[in-house]
């Protein structure tokens, strides 16, 4: 005879072992909080559909940041209302998978609120599970831009008020204005009824995922007792008396599965021919091609991760720009990660810049392959980061210590003298360029030149540049390369 097994989804870990303390059966949820019920419609949801390992759960500050703890699929934690913005590159860069964003008010309504209006706006095939308990439930029950009018928060001891804090934000009826969202649905939990209508939704959200249909946004109404400071039963009650009064259930945008599907890879491969018709339409407004092939490079210089310091306004941060813009001129995929202090000019400067042939993960270099050291400080601070064999570029006009690592390459170029003989100083952080390039052999002159005329807007600087690069180039082969050979020889 058959007979149902009740048990956790196994979408929900059995024990809560990355929740820190000493008991991996009980979660951190408060006693009638309803983050656990829908967490549970998920955890099914995702189960039934069988898209479990291909699932990634994105959850920003808040109480939804639990749901790390909780669920057994991908998992990645974003800053303050910034899920939709990580959905998006999730998604993007993996079209296959299923990104759930999990945020609640206080998250999505405030700090978030233009990146659900963007993404929503996009129409991101993604699904946002929001939930609406009209208080910032985590961080000490203040007022959120759900809270109601009369509401009180610890923000609001008196009630929230209309001519002091302004009316409560209904998101559903703010997204349903935009064109692009196929599915929006306000649901709750309070009862079990409402809980299949919200198992419902959910799995309608997920489902339009699943078919590339586009943006869906479902917002759950649940109740938060401890911030509003009633026990669990008058906590429900108060959600089906009060707070469905002014948020009122039912879908408030539902294309009908008419909404296109959306095919992400056949998108983004017909956007690359579309831009290469462009390309070869336009050209490139320096007389060069808009791709150029590199030089071949040998092996212990290709796809380098580069750091590059300096004080601020010695054009650090332009020459990792000019840097990552020459890699995609010759094809290449790069990245550039700026770094800085809040005095800027003057004060430290550094970025990171991965060239690769291939996709890259993260544009955060942690060992570095190639270190190009404008200053001492930055010198003392990054030396260590380079990896045996690396490559440091070294500025002689202002270091004059020698590097002390033994298992690296390093190039002394005196760039702040070569470019007050050129009687521009600011062109430094070219020459280091060239000499960059002029080693390693890792992009042609005319790549980097290309990227000169997209980066650097004034015309009458191009010849300048030109020759900063030429300068360092010159200087490498005339007096880095030479020595090398010598070595070599004896």
């Amino acid at each position: 005879m058959a007979k149902d097994i009740l048990q956790k989804p196994d979408s929900l870990y059995d024990e809560f072992t990355r929740k820190p303390g000493s008991d991996p059966l009980t979660t951190h949820y408060c006693p009638g909080c309803g983050h656990g019920v829908v967490h549970k419609l998920i955890a099914e949801a995702m189960d039934d559909m069988g898209i479990r390992e291909r699932t990634v759960f994105v959850s920003p500050v808040g109480c939804s940041v639990f749901g790390y703890y909780y669920f057994n699929c991908g998992n990645v934690q974003s800053p303050h209302g910034r899920a939709p913005a990580v959905a998006t590159g999730i998604k993007r860069a993996l079209p296959h998978s299923i990104v759930l964003s999990y945020q609640g008010d206080g998250d999505l309504a405030a700090i978030g609120g233009n990146n659900i209006l963007q993404a929503a706006n996009r129409g991101e095939n993604i699904t946002v599970i929001f939930v609406n308990n009209a208080i910032y439930g985590m961080t000490g029950a203040q007022m959120a831009p759900t809270t109601l009018i009369g509401q009180k928060t610890t923000t609001t001891p008196t009630g929230r008020s209309a001519e002091n804090e302004g009316y409560p934000i209904r998101v559903c009826e703010l997204l349903a204005t935009l064109e692009a969202p196929v599915y929006i649905e306000r649901v709750a939990i309070s009862d079990s009824k409402h809980v299949m209508k919200a198992r419902k939704a959910i799995r309608r959200g997920i489902q339009n995922q699943i078919d590339g249909k586009g943006f869906s946004f479902i917002e759950v109404l649940a109740a938060c007792p401890t911030g509003w400071k009633m026990d669990p039963v008058d906590a429900v009650h108060w959600v089906n008396d009060v707070l469905m009064e002014h948020f009122p259930l039912g879908k408030v945008k539902d294309k009908n599965g008419d909404a296109p599907t959306r095919d992400l890879v056949a998108a983004a491969a017909k956007a690359q021919v579309n831009g290469q018709k462009v390309r070869e339409i336009v050209g490139d407004s320096n007389g060069f091609s808009e791709h150029l092939s590199p030089p071949k490079t040998p092996t212990n210089y290709q796809s380098p991760r580069v750091k590059i310091a300096g004080f601020g306004g010695q054009g650090v941060l332009l020459l990792g720009q000019l840097l990552a813009q020459s890699a995609m001129v010759s094809d290449l995929f790069s990245t550039w990660l700026p770094s800085y202090g809040p005095e800027m000019r003057g004060g430290t400067a550094n970025c990171h810049v991965i060239v690769s042939d291939k996709r890259i993960g993260s544009p955060l270099v942690s060992e570095t392959d190639v270190l190009i050291a404008l200053n001492l400080p930055s010198l003392e601070k990054f030396e260590r980061d380079v990896r045996p064999g690396g490559v440091i570029l070294v500025n002689s006009s202002l270091i004059e210590r020698d590097v002390q690592r033994q298992d690296v390459e390093v190039v002394r170029v005196p760039v702040t003298e070569l470019a007050n003989e050129l009687g521009q100083p600011k062109v430094a952080n070219v020459i280091m360029l060239g000499a960059y390039i002029g080693y390693t052999k890792l992009l042609s002159e005319q790549s980097v030149l290309a990227a000169v005329g997209k980066v650097v807007k004034r015309k009458e600087f191009m010849e300048i540049n030109r020759k900063a690069l030429t300068c360092g180039m010159d200087y490498v082969r005339d007096q880095v390369d030479v020595g090398r050979e010598a070595e070599l020889a004896s």
